[in-house]
């Protein structure tokens, strides 16, 4: 099974870079991503850009925001395009097709998670290494890595979910993004606290023992990853979808 996983995740991977993907209509936008969290942000941060615990906070919901972008494609897109039945009655095991699709997505969005945060490095050190090498705490690289891609996978889990219904890209993207907004609601309403919340909250993030918040989130993230990839195999009927 492992050959036809890596034989969809390849054909998805391909398209998601050349026929639907950002570098044949959306290059441009890619481009400015990755200028702005690789070059830009890194500029404005300093030093701090690798040495402060919000790093954790900044790299784990950029891989959402790329895996979203494409997600949303992978199965009301080949419905659009007429290409899901032809899918769905090859010799491929619906595992196969689920899973490639799945890792597709997020290898699309935590390795260009990965790019940015490289180029990212690169920058700080040609702007203010002064002779040192800048670098994570390995605390904070290894929670950067791991939560960028759970998040990934989060993402990626909850968007094929999605896709398997939608009967059209457009309505996957719409109600992905009633998804991500409900996640993420509580990032947006933060900078409305009171200036008092905002620096009681710095002050217990500043105490609090990054390791194990971030530990507890990432097993959080493990659990929700692995029970909303269970639902997309269960609500898999290949039949339910070549009917549809």
């Amino acid at each position: 099974m492992i050959t036809d996983i890596w034989t969809i995740m390849w054909k998805e991977i391909k398209e998601l870079l050349t026929q639907r993907g950002r570098f044949r209509g959306g290059g441009a936008g890619m481009l400015i991503f990755i200028g702005v969290f690789g070059i830009f942000m890194p500029l404005q941060f300093g030093r701090s850009w690798v040495d402060s615990p919000a790093g954790l906070i900044y790299w784990a919901w950029i891989p959402f925001l790329l895996v979203s972008s494409v997600v949303a494609d992978s199965f009301a897109g080949e419905r659009e395009r007429h290409t899901l039945e032809t899918l769905l009655t090859s010799r491929l095991s619906d595992r196969a097709i689920l899973f490639g699709k799945v890792l597709a997505a997020i290898t699309y969005g935590w390795g260009f998670t990965i790019f940015s945060i490289l180029l990212g490095l690169i920058t700080v050190n040609v702007a203010f290494g002064k002779g040192q090498i800048l670098l994570y705490p390995a605390t904070i690289g290894l929670g950067i890595l791991v939560l960028s891609f759970l998040v990934a996978g989060l993402a990626a889990t909850l968007g094929v979910l999605v896709s398997l219904r939608a009967s059209t890209v457009r309505q996957a993207q719409q109600t992905f993004t009633v998804a991500f907004f409900i996640l993420f609601v509580p990032m947006f309403l933060l900078p409305m606290l009171p200036p008092a919340w905002l620096a009681r909250i710095g002050q217990l993030l500043t105490t609090a023992n990054v390791e194990v918040i971030a530990s507890a989130v990432a097993v959080l993230l493990l659990i929700v990853d692995s029970g909303l990839l269970a639902i997309a195999l269960a609500r898999f009927k290949r039949a339910r979808l070549i009917l549809d």
